[in-house]
């Protein structure tokens, strides 16, 4: 059974679906049914899983039928559903946001508590598996409906010519993965690996992030209320990230096109996702984050997405059913299908069996994905996140501080404002 051990991050591409809202004049209803609309996120595998789902659901529904369009473009996910919620205008569904939002949007009064619905635990435990870290309060707020493991995706090309065996790299531990990053500049490469240095909230979720939850077997940044990473762990991650900057085997600038694309760096941290976008370009291999020791099957951040109902939606119960039909076994079968992405459902591989015989690439990341957590659930997450980027960045990326101190600021600013 899987274990997703919390609340997951904010997404660019979000899936919002929305439905009648108070703002058009109706009153919300758990009893409501009628028509809704969706929002679609811009990612193109994503909107033809949304449209097929849409189309099959209307051709059983004809008085519940549900209009899908793409999210609007022009501001953030994260921005217009907050702002949707202000406004009286909010999504009755909204699929692949990060549970990182909802604590604030359970605060502003925007969501439906599904654990009131009559059977909404029931579904949403019988699908996930051990999900209760999604539950704030004790009450479900979303429904985790998919993740997208970081492992480290390789240029195969690349590695042959720095001398790295492609098929069996052996770098799973720190010191095999330097001596490798040393080789790959070594041999003309710009970049060994090349996070994004830049000062976003959710940056460390591809660098530091991932590499802490496999050197701590998933131990989350914030848990029962207190930081947890000044610690041992957190300086080593630390340390090791800072030495990737400090020899110039990664750039401390933003790259200014698709570094793997351009054959500018060998290495970066990605989910199944990123598979299709090189399909035609790079020749990819896989592998777990490594840790200091190398130890096997290491947990990594699941970078996962849930599907949450906002009390302004009208037509409740249809909204209702039809969350429940877009995450059933089948249709989570066409999202794999159309995506690469991991339905967060037990039995993964047992209940897709033909389609990861036939899509070998993405096997690992369902390995993987039974070995995953996920940011927590807390009071002011992103700007949590936000402090803690900010000090990272000072210390590891830019060094202008010491690594103590980024982990005793960052720690005692994160766990002022979690206690707020």
């Amino acid at each position: 059974m899987k274990k997703f051990r919390a609340i997951a991050l904010i997404g660019a591409t979000a899936l919002v679906a929305t439905g009648c809202s108070a703002g058009g004049g109706g009153e919300a209803s758990a009893d409501g049914t009628g028509p809704i609309k969706v929002w679609l996120s811009n990612n193109e595998q994503e909107v033809a899983w949304g449209t097929a789902v849409v189309e099959a659901w209307n051709a059983e529904h004809p008085d519940e039928k549900v209009t899908a369009q793409e999210i609007p473009a022009g501001s953030s996910s994260e921005e217009a559903i907050t702002a949707a919620i202000t406004a009286g205008t909010a999504p009755c569904l909204v699929y692949n946001v990060a549970p990182a939002a909802v604590s604030g949007w359970v605060k502003q009064g925007g969501l439906v508590d599904l654990s009131k619905i009559d059977g909404g635990s029931d579904y949403i435990t019988e699908r996930g598996g051990d999900v209760d870290a999604y539950a704030s309060d004790g009450s479900f707020y979303q429904l985790p409906w998919k993740s997208n493991p970081v492992m480290v995706m390789y240029n195969k090309a690349i590695f042959q010519a720095a001398g790295i065996d492609p098929e069996d790299p052996q770098m799973n531990t720190y010191d095999a993965f330097l001596e490798g990053s040393r080789a790959i500049v070594a041999s003309g490469v710009q970049s060994a690996i090349w996070p994004a240095p830049t000062s976003e909230f959710y940056q460390p979720w591809f660098d530091f992030y991932p590499l802490y939850l496999a050197e701590t077997d998933g131990t989350m940044l914030v848990e029962d209320g207190k930081s947890t990473f000044d610690s041992d762990a957190g300086r080593t991650v630390s340390e090791f990230w800072k030495t990737f900057y400090d020899e110039k085997l990664s750039p401390n600038e933003a790259s200014t096109d698709d570094a793997m694309s351009a054959g500018t760096t060998a290495m970066q941290l990605a989910g199944p996702w990123a598979i299709p976008s090189y399909a035609d370009t790079v020749d990819v291999g896989f592998m777990p984050v490594p840790t200091s020791d190398g130890r096997e099957a290491p947990t990594t951040f699941a970078d996962s997405k849930s599907v949450s109902m906002f009390t302004s939606c009208e037509n409740q119960a249809t909204a209702w059913e039809f969350l429940k039909f877009s995450t059933s076994e089948e249709s989570d079968g066409q999202l794999l299908e159309a995506t690469g992405q991991m339905p967060m459902r037990t039995g993964l591989t047992d209940s897709y069996g033909d389609y990861f015989a036939a899509n070998p690439n993405y096997v690992a990341f369902a390995e993987q994905a039974e070995k995953t957590a996920d940011v927590p659930s807390i009071p002011n997450s992103v700007e949590a996140w936000q402090a803690f980027r900010d000090e990272y960045s000072s210390a590891v990326i830019f060094d202008k501080e010491s690594i103590d101190d980024f982990l005793t600021n960052a720690a005692s600013k994160i766990d002022d404002l979690v206690a707020e």
